[in-house]
């Protein structure tokens, strides 16, 4: 079996990559609303975002073909335009999208919850409409929380797994990012000298990633610190 590391790692960066863009609109709108809806309604939309992070990955990609596959609801209709979901490098983006989303929703959300509502209240006293004060006072403050919610995504993406193989399948060139890649080398003859260099690609990604979290998150605690100063 010939498995191209270079290939493998660049898709797994592309695919994170375009997964965290794609969520980043629904993700701050969805993060912004369960931040200011604390009661029972924020409650069962928070445990509904949250779905995917608890379903084993497999199902989740069992779901997304369901759904995106040839004879569903939205597989068919996209079908009908000429956009094929399955076993597709866009059906790789979706399920990183997906299984990344509640991680991304966790941080968006933390972020605004933990700016000082008086900064809100001033700026409506000002004569601000909840657009501009959203625009010009809570977006700017949550900042560093939104990039670090984009950056455990982005981690969170680049080790999916279950949800790609069963939805956009194990193909190389176009499918098979690094995770698939180790997958696929398990049981290859003489796949251990392709392992090495995967595995190392995957930790320091991941590492990179995780280290950049920690400083963004860590940004973000200390501009309201000083805020609340």
């Amino acid at each position: 079996m010939t498995i191209d590391v270079g290939s493998a790692v660049l898709l797994s960066i592309e695919v994170a990559g375009c997964s965290t863009l794609a969520s980043l609109l629904p993700a701050v709108l969805v993060g912004r609303w369960l931040a200011s809806h604390p009661g029972p309604g924020g409650s069962l939309v928070g445990a509904v975002v949250l779905v995917p992070l608890v379903l084993p990955p497999v199902v989740t990609g069992l779901l997304l073909l369901e759904l995106f596959g040839r004879q569903g609801p939205v597989g068919a209709l996209l079908e009908a335009l000429g956009l094929q979901i399955t076993f597709s490098w866009l059906g790789a983006v979706i399920a990183a999208a997906v299984v990344g989303f509640p991680l991304y929703v966790i941080a968006i959300r933390q972020a605004f919850e933990a700016i000082d509502p008086r900064y809100a209240e001033v700026a409506a006293t000002l004569g601000d409409p909840p657009g501009a004060v959203f625009r010009r006072v809570s977006l700017p403050l949550a900042l560093p929380g939104i990039a670090a919610g984009a950056v455990l995504a982005f981690a969170r993406a680049l080790g999916e797994f279950g949800a790609t193989v069963v939805l956009a399948g194990n193909i190389e060139g176009r499918t098979r990012t690094i995770a698939l890649a180790v997958y696929a080398l398990l049981d290859a003859p003489g796949g251990s000298s392709v392992l090495t260099p995967l595995v190392g690609a995957s930790l320091l990604l991941a590492s990179g990633s995780l280290v950049l979290y920690e400083g963004l998150s860590r940004w973000q605690r200390h501009r309201l610190e000083l805020g609340d100063g």
